[in-house]
């Protein structure tokens, strides 16, 4: 009986969101629905199956989408600044220009995610899988992102000024032409990297592995290397470390 008596309220609460009654639609499926452009700025979707669902162009500001299922989405230019997105899947979710300036996602999986010139200023990025990531002129700056997986992501061009990457890994990352200048790598995985031509002036490479990474005509000016990895490793004047 009780299923019963919760499946309508389910139904009219999804009914109500599309119709633009109400923000609130927790854990509701919400699959492939059109949002293009519409105003849900604080919207509670916390846990809901967003699945290629259309936010292009949309306000998410402020939106709490923790758990949220966001995989093949579109948020092409959608504004999710402080956006609560922990936790939440975006496997190939398209953020091309999204602005996510102080939001949320420790923990969140977007694998595969186009996400070129997207701003992630301040954003909490803490342990969040990037794997193969499209990030090129993304601007993290201040990001926080302890113990992201960056594997094989495209950083070409992207500003990760001041960025926290300790225990990060980087490895076959793209990052020409980065400004990575005071970003703190400590302990990072910059394993076969390209990072030439990229400013680390300041950088905190303490620890971190630099093995196969290339510095070609790279800034490494005033860059902290203690006890960093060097094994073939490209220097910026183009010798390689033994």
């Amino acid at each position: 009986m009780l299923a019963l008596t919760l499946a309508p309220a389910a139904a009219d609460q999804r009914a109500d969101f599309l119709g633009g009654l109400t923000r609130d639609c927790h854990g509701c499926d919400l699959s492939g629905a059109n949002f293009k452009r519409h105003d849900l700025s604080g919207a509670e979707l916390t846990g809901a199956n967003l699945h290629e669902a259309n936010f292009h162009d949309a306000n998410l500001s402020g939106a709490h989408l923790a758990g949220a299922d966001l995989t093949g989405a579109n948020l092409n230019k959608a504004d999710l600044r402080r956006a609560d997105l922990a936790g939440a899947k975006l496997n190939e979710a398209l953020l091309y220009a999204a602005n996510l300036d102080g939001a949320r996602l420790p923990g969140a999986d977007l694998t595969d995610a186009l996400m070129g010139t997207a701003r992630f200023t301040r954003a909490d990025l803490t342990k969040t899988i990037l794997r193969n990531t499209d990030l090129r002129k993304a601007r993290l700056a201040d990001a926080i992102m302890l113990g992201a997986d960056l594997t094989t992501a495209a950083l070409d061009f992207a500003v990760l000024r001041s960025a926290k990457l300790d225990g990060a890994v980087l490895a076959q990352a793209r990052l020409t032409g980065a400004e990575c200048n005071e970003a703190s790598l400590i302990g990072a995985d910059l394993t076969d990297a390209d990072a030439a031509g990229a400013n680390f002036r300041g950088a905190n490479f303490a620890r971190a592995n630099l093995a196969g990474t290339s510095f070609r005509k790279a800034d490494l000016y005033g860059a902290h290397l203690d006890e960093a990895v060097f094994r073939d490793t490209v220097m910026p004047d183009g010798t390689t470390q033994p």
